[in-house]
């Protein structure tokens, strides 16, 4: 039995349910795609598949409103694939495995996609509708929103009758936004002299073990972001020990996503690790709070509903450097 099968609209959930059984991430859509296709083929209604794998999907007005002006609806068919460190999915080849309690939905270990698989859903679901009244209705699934709107910008537009767009893809229900704020993103180099670091010690950072989450509904709960973590605790290890010399940072991989780890190989002078004794001969784990400020070595300010990060530190041989 599925999974979401007692999840009411019932319609709803068994269409997210489908498309969360095949791998979507962005850059990834052939396989949403078809199965999109495949609905439309079932429901044995026109569609449209691009080579971008974007889909169209049309239905003509129920009794009394063929005539009526079209509505487009429209939502993206990617998501982002995040997991858990200890997950071992294939995003790239795998589905989710959807889980419920009953009032929530989540996938396991990774990423839900609910964004914007939800509104996928719910359009399929009032697609596959007799009974509701409604005009013609124009359906938009674009693809690789999350990575810079690429679907929406390769759209040919040319045989969309409709005036009138609702895009599926927002925070609350019940709330309609006009329009909304636009989005930026910037590559930024900087010069930053290299020197050898002959007679130095290494050392590996790692921070981890952060509650991530998305860049926008997320943001204002405090929720730490590892890169920026790793650059305070940094910056304090350097005030500290002014021979403190970075190699590589390493953190993040989506734009939309708070950065859960971030890894940087580091050195310092012989000298100064002579001085610096750990723990153990190879590592030591030192607690930190998921945000605030640094004060010797420990994060003090307390999180907002954040798990405790571990900033790990263990030394590290320049021959792999």
């Amino acid at each position: 039995m599925a999974v979401l099968s007692n999840l009411q609209p019932e319609k709803v959930f068994y269409y997210f349910e489908k498309l969360c059984s095949v791998p979507h991430g962005s850059g990834n859509t052939k396989q949403i795609s078809d199965l999109c296709v495949g609905f439309a083929k079932e429901l044995g209604l026109k569609y449209r598949q691009e080579a971008c794998n974007n889909v169209i999907i049309w239905k003509n007005g129920s009794c009394g409103y063929e005539n009526a002006a079209p509505i487009i609806l429209q939502g993206h068919i990617d998501m982002v694939c995040a997991k858990t460190e200890d997950c071992t999915k294939d995003m790239t080849r795998d589905g989710l495995d959807v889980r419920t309690d009953g009032e929530w939905v989540w996938a396991d270990k990774t990423s839900l996609g609910g964004d914007n698989g939800i509104a996928v859903a719910m359009i399929l679901a009032i697609l596959s509708d007799e009974t509701l009244p409604h005009p013609p209705i124009e359906a938009v699934f674009t693809v690789d929103e999350e990575v810079g709107m690429d679907g929406a910008f390769a759209l040919d537009c040319s045989d969309l009758k409709g005036k009138k767009l609702l895009n599926l893809d927002s925070e609350e229900e019940g709330v309609f936004t006009v329009s909304c704020a636009g989005g930026v993103r910037l590559d930024c180099t900087l010069n930053a002299p290299q020197e050898r670091a002959d007679g130095m010690t290494g050392y590996r950072v790692t921070i981890s073990g952060l509650k991530g989450g998305h860049s926008g509904m997320n943001i204002n709960q405090g929720r730490g972001n590892a890169n920026c973590l790793m650059a305070r605790t940094l910056y304090s290890a350097m005030e500290r020990c002014p021979s403190l010399r970075v190699h590589e940072l390493t953190g993040g991989e989506f734009d939309n996503v708070i950065c859960l780890r971030a890894d940087a190989l580091a050195a310092v002078s012989a000298a100064m690790a002579a001085l610096t004794k750990p723990p153990s001969p190879t590592s030591w784990n030192i607690c930190v709070r998921d945000t605030g400020t640094c004060s010797k070595n420990v994060w003090t300010k307390p999180a907002i509903s954040c798990p405790r990060a571990i900033l790990q530190c263990r030394r590290h041989s320049f021959r792999s450097m």
